[in-house]
């Protein structure tokens, strides 16, 4: 989970990064990252504004030029190939980027011709991509009309219109209600397994990073750690026990003498970790000697990963320093 030693991707990698780093004057917002991704994979940049990964994804998707370091994306150098990366690769912005003036279809047939897709798959394609993501009966309503959530699905359709190799989405559903967080996450899981989709992710939300394969922590323009989702979880510690008794300052002393643990009090509760919170619980049950009002088990989240790596919470803060103000400027 080092930072220094990322485990490797499982496949074939299909996204390379070595000590790729990006200088905004004197704000160094990307800082000699290195990472791999596998074809397939759903890979995620997990973070708060400002750590980096919106520049990280600009610099993959050749709209920014590295300060220093390498990337390669379906094997093209993001310097040398740009126009084969481009090829290779579909984006969903964070901000919208469609003409809103346009239909639906318009708006894809738009793109299509701007990909060169023949013309004898190209309808064939706005149909499925339409249907898939269940625009068709609006496929010829202008986009001013559409909501938050429509816009997104309509940005995800057009992404995928080229049928690229690797989708990049930066806060893909940023703004939008749980419901139609969830829906976005099933048309992508259904083209993974179709198509064998690779997809590339930033998000803030934790119940996102939770649908990726693995995931890097970034923060402050440099990656703190990178596994699975599970792996990341199990390295913090174990699973969090909260008592509540008559006498916290008893409890504790016990925790701490006859369990050998670490017991920290906060709020009139008892709180303490161990490696398997189910196994430990009956037998902690049976033989604590004070009486017990409540008890709680509560297994490690993203949350107390991120919080463990960076010493602070993740949270959304367009104005968190110079790192977001500098991840918005223009090469």
């Amino acid at each position: 989970m080092a930072k220094d030693t990322p485990p490797e991707p499982l496949g074939a990698t299909i996204i390379d990064v070595r000590d790729l780093s990006r200088r905004f004057g004197s704000v160094e917002a990307v800082r000699g990252v290195t990472f791999g991704v596998s074809e397939g994979e759903v890979f995620g940049f997990l973070g708060p504004n400002g750590a980096g990964k919106t520049t990280t994804i600009n610099m993959l998707c050749t709209l920014l030029r590295p300060t220093a370091g390498s990337a390669s994306v379906n094997d093209f150098d993001v310097v040398r190939r740009r126009s084969d990366v481009r090829r290779s690769i579909g984006l969903v912005f964070q901000q919208p980027t469609l003409d809103e003036t346009l239909s639906a279809e318009q708006n894809l047939r738009f793109h299509a011709y701007a990909y060169g897709v023949p013309a004898e798959l190209r309808e064939r394609r706005i149909d499925e991509l339409l249907s898939l993501v269940e625009l068709g009966d609006r496929r010829r309503d202008r986009v001013r009309t559409f909501s938050g959530g429509m816009k997104r699905r309509l940005e995800i359709a057009r992404g995928l219109l080229h049928r690229p190799r690797v989708l990049f989405l930066d806060e893909p559903t940023l703004g939008l209600d749980p419901q139609t967080r969830r829906r976005i996450w099933e048309y992508l899981a259904e083209l993974r397994a179709r198509e064998g989709l690779t997809v590339f992710m930033t998000t803030h939300y934790m119940d996102e990073a939770e649908q990726c394969d693995r995931i890097a922590v970034i923060d402050h323009g440099t990656i703190a750690a990178l596994d699975t989702p599970a792996a990341l979880k199990r390295a913090i510690g174990g699973d969090l026990i909260t008592i509540a008794t008559g006498d916290a300052a008893a409890a504790a002393s016990e925790v701490r003498e006859r369990y050998r643990l670490s017991p920290i009090v906060t709020d009139g509760a008892v709180s303490f970790q161990v490696p398997r919170g189910e196994a430990f619980l009956p037998d902690f049950v049976r033989t604590f000697s004070l009486p017990l009002d409540a008890i709680g088990l509560r297994h490690p989240t993203l949350d107390d990963v991120f919080l463990t790596l960076t010493g602070r919470q993740i949270r959304d803060d367009a104005g968190n320093g110079a790192t977001s103000r500098a991840e918005g400027r223009q090469p």
